[in-house]
């Protein structure tokens, strides 16, 4: 099995970015799953490459979803990870 780790991109005062850790943080405990935030503004890479696109999500480092959180697509492609 696969270790998979959640990782959300995101920024202060994004009302999307609280909607989408709302739904990490449920995936994570359902599926004990650990995850991790980073702030896009810390990061003068990450904001150049991910300013537009927040919240972004990753799956072991690898962009899963931006924008949104679908809590069914992102529970699918961590069964998918661990299988």
């Amino acid at each position: 099995m696969t270790d998979v780790r959640i990782t959300l991109l995101g920024k202060p005062g994004c009302h999307l970015c609280d909607d989408a850790r709302a739904v990490i943080e449920r995936v994570a405990a359902d599926l004990d799953v650990p995850w991790d935030e980073r702030d896009v503004t810390a990061s003068e890479d990450d904001l150049r490459e991910y300013g537009d696109q927040i919240p972004v999500t990753f799956l072991n480092g690898v962009r899963h979803d931006f924008w949104r959180v679908d809590e069914a697509r992102l529970r699918a492609a961590i069964g998918r990870l661990r299988a």
